[in-house]
C-alpha cells in the first residue's frame, strides 16, 4: 500500500511562486474598472428586459392595432414573457460574475489581498464557464436547425 504521509524530501522542495509584478497589477485594476462598467451595463439591460416582460401584453395589444403587426401578435405575450425573462437572466448572471470579478479584484490590487484575488479569479472563472457553455449550446442549436432545414427542403422536393 502506498504511503500517503509527506516525506522529509517532499519538505525540502521548493514551492514554485507566481509573482504579481505593478504591471500586472495595473492591468488587473484596470480590467477590474472595465469590468464593473460592463456589469452595469449588463444590470441595465437585464432590468429593461425584465420591464419588457411585464409589459408584454401591452405590446400585444399595440402589435395588434398596427398592419402587418397581427402575425407577431399570435405568439401571445406569454411567450414574448418567458424570452425576455431568459434573456434577461442571459445578461443578470455574467453581469453578476463581472461585478464581484471587478470588486475582488480592486480589493488585490489595492490592498494586497491574496484572497481577493482568489476569489476574482473564481469569478473571471465562472464568467468564462458560462459564456462557454452557452457558446457550445447556440452552436449546436444553429448545427440542428442547420440539419432540421436541410430534411424539410428534402422533404418538400
Amino acid at each position: 500500500m502506498d504511503d500517503f504521509n509527506e516525506t522529509a524530501s517532499d519538505k525540502n522542495k521548493e514551492v514554485e511562486e507566481l509573482i504579481v509584478t505593478e504591471d500586472i497589477r495595473s492591468y488587473i485594476y484596470e480590467t477590474a474598472k472595465w469590468a464593473k462598467f460592463l456589469s452595469v451595463v449588463g444590470f441595465v439591460v437585464a432590468g429593461w428586459l425584465i420591464m419588457l416582460a411585464f409589459s408584454a401584453s401591452a405590446f400585444e395589444t399595440a402589435l395588434n392595432q398596427t398592419p402587418g403587426g397581427a402575425q407577431f401578435a399570435a405568439m401571445g405575450s406569454t411567450v414574448l414573457t418567458i424570452f425576455c425573462l431568459l434573456s434577461a437572466l442571459l445578461y443578470f448572471y455574467p453581469s453578476l460574475m463581472l461585478f464581484k470579478y471587478s470588486t475582488a479584484a480592486k480589493n488585490a490590487v489595492l490592498f494586497a489581498e491574496q484572497e481577493s484575488l482568489v476569489v476574482a479569479m473564481s469569478k473571471m472563472k465562472s464568467f468564462f464557464k458560462f459564456w462557454g457553455i452557452l457558446t457550445i449550446a447556440i452552436i449546436a442549436f444553429y448545427a440542428l436547425a442547420l440539419i432540421l432545414v436541410i430534411f424539410a427542403k428534402m422533404g418538400m422536393a
